[in-house]
């Protein structure tokens, strides 16, 4: 990075803290600091909404996972337009018409007390720790790449969204929310003009397809029927139901996106604003780790693509068998380049006999490669057996860093902070929120009307739990790639206290005693079931919710028959 790339690094993330900060900071009242302005419209909540789950994890993990895996990773959110209509219908007008402040609000009005601060205990115990996460999905990987520390990375991060949202709350979220989204909007359409140009002349944009369909980069669905596959069509569409569903309609992230906005009408035209967008969204920076793929088939990869972690092996005292695998590398490159040319040359004259043998000989020049990188990645683990050799979370910020102009490079490393801040705030000002009014004022509440000291505590929860997710990030450690490490932490309590909820709205007769002990069994056979079964994650969403809504009705049964004191 030189002056330039700083600059508009700065500028930006620096600009859109102080401007929130400053426009929020007579914040008095705490209906507007923990819901937002009630003047909101339906595209500031929307872009909210997008921003508090487009975290950076999205713009560093997914076109990774493109690169790695193809597109397929898209069905995950195939349940999520038919998830945010429920919501629409369902979760949000009760929300509002009962104005609470919270989702688990709700829980104590429909039920009692005690489910009231289990819906708010799993809510803080799982996103406390994605809260951990998420500072540290970026700070890890661009302290990597850009040579900066990682604890000051990880610091300097937390403490620039903890002052803007301590200071102005929910409407300082809203507000910073919305120039960060069209920070990221104009920094990836960047990104995907630039890579287009950086393929070769003859190739284009259809060519490019191709290549990448021919490489099995472009099989976006999946409908095998197999439980054991991550990603087919009906683990997105069932399974990604219900964790859309349990994210938007029950995790107070987002609710606190919607529930303040001008009029019922703004909170569900923002919520379809993402029904529509964020499929389209998805897929596209999705076919960007795609098109990064068919542009490392011309030009030269990393053997490893954390190249800080590579070379710090290559240097070193042990450094020849890794360069004798670098060598390899070049060569298998060279192969595998001069495969697909033929390849291409073929498509376009040759038959459909010639054409498949081609193609039959590119796969298997990808695949000595893939044997290569597979090779480099044994010798790394067999070197230091603490080395993470899950490298796809390095793709995107390695083309950026070697192949964009300096300005470009300044404005998505711009894009990785303002994503990683957005994300951060809507969790914390959730987190202070959820604290303050399920928790504090429990067990507080004579200070319940009094709404200096309400403010004045959830600004104190806020920083409590941005220090918390500093010191997570700062000791915590993930091999997964990050992407799948937020939704597989999501899967394991989403799905419970889905299943809360939807008893609280559908079944009467369930009383609180019935659904808070479902819901503890629930939770404890579903953490049984993801240390035991080898399935994809996405359906611990419907187990658990499942389990939570049969179980409270058999308890209900159980209970029932017993006197009230008894139950």
């Amino acid at each position: 990075m030189n002056a330039l790339d700083w600059i508009v690094l700065l500028g930006t993330i620096l600009g859109i803290a102080a401007y929130g900060t400053w426009r929020t900071r007579h914040t008095r009242k705490l209906d507007t600091y923990l819901k937002g302005n009630h003047s909101t419209k339906w595209g500031t909540i929307g872009l909210s909404v997008m921003a508090t789950q487009a975290s950076a994890i999205t713009f560093l993990s997914i076109p990774g996972q493109g690169f790695d895996s193809g597109i397929g990773f898209v069905q995950n959110y195939f349940g999520l337009p038919l998830a945010l209509i429920i919501v629409c219908a369902v979760f949000l007008p009760i929300y509002r018409h009962l104005g609470v402040y919270t989702a688990y609000e709700y829980l104590g009005r429909r039920f009692d007390a005690k489910t009231r601060l289990l819906g708010a205990g799993l809510f803080l115990l799982q996103r406390g720790l994605a809260s951990g996460v998420t500072i540290y999905a970026p700070a890890i990987i661009l302290s990597t790449v850009l040579g900066w520390r990682l604890d000051l990375t990880i610091v300097f991060t937390g403490i620039t969204v903890i002052v803007y949202t301590v200071t102005g709350g929910s409407a300082a979220v809203n507000l910073t929310q919305k120039w960060q989204m069209g920070v990221i909007f104009g920094g990836m359409v960047t990104a995907f003009v630039v890579l287009l140009t950086k393929l070769p002349s003859e190739l284009g944009f259809s060519g490019a397809a191709h290549v990448a369909g021919a490489m099995g980069k472009l099989h976006a669905v999946d409908f095998s029927l197999n439980p054991d596959r991550r990603y087919t069509f009906w683990s997105g569409l069932l399974g990604g139901l219900f964790l859309s569903l349990s994210y938007f309609g029950t995790d107070q992230s987002q609710v606190q996106r919607y529930i303040g906005g001008a009029a019922l009408r703004e909170g569900r035209l923002g919520l379809m604003f993402n029904a529509l967008l964020k499929i389209p969204m998805q897929f596209f920076i999705l076919l960007l780790g795609a098109l990064v793929f068919v542009f490392h088939q011309f030009e030269p990869e990393p053997v490893f693509f954390n190249r800080s972690e590579w070379q710090h092996h290559t240097q070193g005292p042990e450094g020849a068998p890794f360069r004798a695998i670098e060598a390899r590398h070049a060569a298998a490159h060279t192969e595998r380049e001069t495969a697909v040319r033929a390849w291409m040359a073929v498509r376009e004259s040759g038959g459909p006999a010639a054409e498949a043998n081609a193609r039959k000989a590119m796969l298997a020049a990808r695949d000595r490669m893939e044997g290569v990188r597979n090779e480099a990645k044994a010798a790394l683990k067999a070197a230091d057996p603490r080395v993470s050799t899950k490298d796809s979370d390095y793709v995107f910020i390695n083309f950026i860093m070697t192949q964009l102009p300096h300005g470009v490079i300044g404005l998505l490393i711009a894009v990785m902070f303002a994503a990683a801040l957005g994300s951060k705030a809507s969790e914390l000002n959730a987190l202070g929120t959820t604290t303050t009014i399920d928790l504090w004022r429990q067990f507080r509440p004579l200070a319940a009307h009094d709404e200096r000291r309400n403010i004045h505590s959830a600004k104190w929860f806020t920083a409590i739990w941005g220090m918390f997710a500093i010191g997570f990030a700062l000791y915590a450690s993930f091999a997964e790639n990050l992407i799948e490490a937020i939704n597989i932490l999501g899967s394991i309590f989403y799905g419970v206290v889905l299943g809360i909820f939807l008893v609280a709205f559908f079944f009467a007769r369930v009383r609180g005693t019935a659904v808070f002990w479902a819901a503890l069994v629930s939770q404890t056979l579903v953490i049984i079931l993801y240390n035991v079964l080898s399935i994809s994650y996405l359906w611990y969403n419907l187990i658990g919710c499942a389990a939570c809504v049969i179980l409270g009705l058999v308890f209900q049964g159980l209970f029932g028959r017993r006197s009230p004191a008894q139950a």
